[in-house]
């Protein structure tokens, strides 16, 4: 008498897998993206505070000091990591990519978070001087500040 697994009960294992695999990777997927979403809101936030906090560390009375001018000042100064504080914006991490733009006074500063794909995240994460982390739902890139405010607060 032989021994072993006739073709079809390999068959039916190899079915039983392909239905767990079929289950397992979309939720994968979506846990993955929902990861993804909560670094940018987190970068956002560290980010945010960073600038704020090195302009309040220079400032020291003079309204005339600047925000950082961009991510790799931050880095520069020890406010964030090498990975945000990259030397050519937008600096890339955990899926979305980070930029800080304005004029440099207080009251124009931004920083946003967009996917960089849609597989990465689906929403777009932005903050001004206020702090208040805004969300968009669609992954746009916030043209300035006044559209970053015109948000919806997360």
């Amino acid at each position: 008498m032989k021994k072993g697994f006739t073709v079809v009960e390999i068959m039916i294992v190899i079915g039983i897998i392909a239905i767990l695999v079929s289950i397992a990777i979309p939720n994968l997927l979506r846990s993955r993206l929902n990861a993804n979403e909560h670094y940018a809101i987190s970068n956002i936030q560290t980010i945010s505070v960073a600038a704020q906090t090195y302009w309040s560390v220079l400032d020291s009375g003079d309204s005339t000091i600047p925000l950082p001018a961009n991510l790799s000042q931050l880095y520069d100064e020890g406010y964030i990591d090498d990975i945000l504080g990259c030397d050519s914006e937008p600096c890339e991490k955990n899926g979305y990519k980070y930029n800080i733009e304005g004029t440099g006074k207080t009251t124009d500063f931004f920083v946003y978070a967009i996917p960089q794909t849609s597989n990465d995240g689906v929403r777009s994460f932005c903050s001004v001087s206020d702090g208040v982390t805004k969300v968009n739902s669609s992954g746009a890139t916030p043209a300035d500040k006044d559209a970053c405010v015109d948000w919806d607060p997360l």
